[in-house]
């Protein structure tokens, strides 16, 4: 038996291909027809889209609504009040909210002080009075100021249930929340945003189906007495509320 060894001097030399320049083939273009489109209206530069914006409770009495879903910042809400002087009465500020439409929830967002056995009466209240209360225990920061973020769970909640409204009502002009809101939009729900004009955040403002303007329905969910429950959160906002000359009370138990 033979075997050829092969090295670098005697290995045979496969044979070189071709190489064959490709033509890319000329077709015929075909011919374009373009239709007449008529001419666009100039659009000035300062032009912009703007969600509507109410300056009474009309909107409340729209019969498009469908199921409506609330979520209330409280801690919003409360600064709200404080500018403008008056403390709500929160039996009539679910039934403004609401109006006539079918309600599938009310959402009530808050932190809270486990020892304070007001603010624990007070959210025992508006739990039996038609609200879901959800809270967060405040967190003490080195600088003495407590505060409790329930930003996150008003954004999951509003998307979770998106499914099951035609219509969200979101009392806070909150910024942090614009995002959440055009979410909830693009799902196919109307969001409407309630809060102080001069608290609330442009880009809110922007993303919303419509804007309700605290001021202008004061006086439908304002309390008249004080043997109401009041609302004061303990917790610090983000712009520094003026404070106020007389504190907001809890009534006796």
């Amino acid at each position: 038996m033979t075997i050829n060894t092969f090295t670098k001097e005697n290995k045979p030399k496969r044979p070189i291909k071709q190489q064959l320049e490709y033509q890319r083939p000329e077709y015929p273009r075909p011919n374009l027809i373009v239709p007449n489109v008529p001419n666009v209206p100039d659009v000035p530069d300062d032009y912009m889209e703007t969600p509507d914006v109410y300056t009474d409770g009309s909107i409340f009495t729209c019969p498009n609504r469908g199921k409506v879903a609330i979520f209330i910042d409280g801690a919003n809400l409360f600064y709200a009040a404080l500018q403008l002087g008056i403390e709500i009465n929160y039996a009539k500020l679910l039934s403004c909210l609401a109006k006539d439409s079918k309600l599938l929830r009310a959402f009530f967002y808050t932190g809270v002080d486990p020892t304070n056995e007001k603010q624990q009466g007070f959210l025992l209240w508006m739990r039996r009075n038609g609200y879901r209360v959800i809270t967060k225990d405040l967190v003490q920061f080195p600088d003495g100021s407590k505060k409790a973020n329930l930003d996150v769970e008003i954004a999951v909640d509003m998307m979770n249930l998106a499914p099951y409204y035609d219509t969200a009502v979101l009392v806070s002009g909150d910024g942090d929340l614009a995002y959440a809101v055009n979410a909830v939009s693009y799902q196919g729900s109307r969001v409407e945003v309630v809060s102080l004009r001069s608290m609330t955040s442009e880009s809110l403002i922007d993303v919303a189906d419509c804007f309700v303007d605290l001021d202008a329905i004061k006086k439908h969910i304002q309390k008249e007495s004080d043997s109401e429950y009041s609302y004061r959160p303990l917790s610090n906002f983000d712009i520094h509320p003026p404070i106020p000359t007389e504190q907001p009370h809890y009534p006796k138990s």
